[in-house]
């Protein structure tokens, strides 16, 4: 399949299968078919169980956190004090993830980084600075506590203001339903929303821009449709390796890795325990999904997206050569104050929700796109059910 047979078959997929009937569903071939259509017929039939895969995942991790990422949204507005509004480019980007590929490619960012926008996944953002690399952006989409962790070193600085001997005046692009801290905040935010009505009329009623960048499961892939829709240069991904290295999962240094050190002993030492984790994570099967989504995905998206030092096979891979006349990212990007009290945010979002859910007009999709989130194994919601959920996600 093309990419224009890929992005068909995405969307048709998308529109006709229940989310909530994933564990039902069965894939009927007709074997006739492959003697016709061959090659085309095996591709279409992986992506099918692709796709079923990453929407059974998907399904888990909504019922598991949907309540939580609800509460994200209605608890991160009022932290919102200056918005970052944009302008398209022609400048090559960078993007990093926490792979441990990373390390391999830590030169080539160092030298190309006066030239690139360099967008940072937060969870790679700790190895950036210790190696004295700027983030221009840091992104942010997980909506579960641990990723906290990830971001709480970006403010911890020292008297003289920086990290690491790198001042940390980076700007944030985030789901709103993503873990952030409040001191986010007082940093320039970049709103991502995905598209969904119940995030568009919040923002619509509260009048804050936003990029729609729909949840790809992936901080990198959304990283990536920020990047496309930010600029026109060629984008360069460093830290996707979609795989274990041997035993090491991650770019060193990580958030976590005081984990294992503080649980370290003669019986439990750190070698062993990331020999552990490594086998879980493999045996866990998300980089293998993730691996043929990007695989597939590609097809799709320009080709100028490359990896920066060979970090996954899946990747056509490329040395940054080219030169710019140097970033001035003043020029593209613009931080506003957000107009009206941040501290209504929460009351007038949970208003205007309610009011919708109310309306003929906007009703049955609301539900169709709240009740996942916010009562995962129950069906024939009441109005009343639905406004007590909003009004406690909004509170609570």
């Amino acid at each position: 399949m093309n990419g224009t047979d890929v992005s068909k078959v995405q969307d048709f997929l998308e529109k006709e299968v229940p989310e909530t009937d994933t564990a039902n569903i069965k894939i009927i071939e007709w074997r006739p078919s492959m003697n016709l259509y061959k090659q085309a017929y095996v591709n279409l039939l992986s992506f099918t169980v692709d796709f079923i895969k990453r929407m059974d995942a998907e399904k888990r991790t909504t019922a598991a956190f949907g309540r939580k990422w609800i509460g994200n949204f209605f608890r991160n507005l009022k932290f919102l004090q200056k918005i970052l509004l944009y302008k398209s480019m022609d400048m090559p980007v960078i993007i990093t993830g926490s792979g441990p590929g990373l390390e391999k490619v830590i030169p080539a960012i160092q030298k190309a980084q006066e030239e690139c926008l360099i967008i940072a996944a937060s969870s790679s953002v700790m190895a950036l600075s210790h190696y004295n690399i700027q983030a221009d952006i840091v992104m942010s989409t997980d909506g579960g506590s641990w990723a906290l962790r990830h971001i709480y070193p970006f403010f911890r600085k020292s008297d003289n203001g920086v990290f690491n001997n790198v001042e940390n005046t980076a700007s944030f692009a985030v789901n709103l339903c993503a873990a952030l801290p409040s001191q986010c905040g007082g940093r320039p935010m970049l709103i991502m929303n995905d598209g969904s009505l119940w995030q568009n009329i919040i923002l619509h009623e509260l009048s804050l821009p936003s990029v729609i960048i729909p949840q790809k499961g992936t901080v990198t892939a959304c990283a990536v449709e920020l990047a496309l829709a930010l600029t026109s240069g060629n984008i360069f991904l460093a830290g996707m390796d979609l795989c274990v290295r041997d035993i090491r999962s991650h770019v060193r240094p990580y958030a976590f890795d005081h984990l294992l050190f503080d649980r370290a002993s003669r019986f439990t030492p750190v070698y062993s325990q990331s020999f552990a984790r490594s086998n879980q994570i493999q045996e866990g099967g998300s980089l293998d999904i993730y691996a043929a989504w990007f695989k597939k995905q590609l097809a799709s998206w320009p080709k100028r997206i490359f990896s920066l030092g060979g970090s996954s096979e899946v990747f056509e891979n490329a040395l940054y050569e080219e030169k710019a006349a140097g970033k001035n990212t003043s020029v593209y990007f613009k931080a506003e104050s957000v107009k009206n009290d941040p501290a209504n945010f929460r009351k007038r979002s949970a208003a205007a929700l309610i009011a919708a859910l109310k309306s003929g007009e906007y009703s049955a999709n609301l539900k169709t796109e709240l009740a996942p989130l916010l009562f995962p194994c129950e069906k024939n919601l009441t109005e009343h059910q639905m406004e007590t959920a909003i009004n406690e996600a909004a509170y609570g």
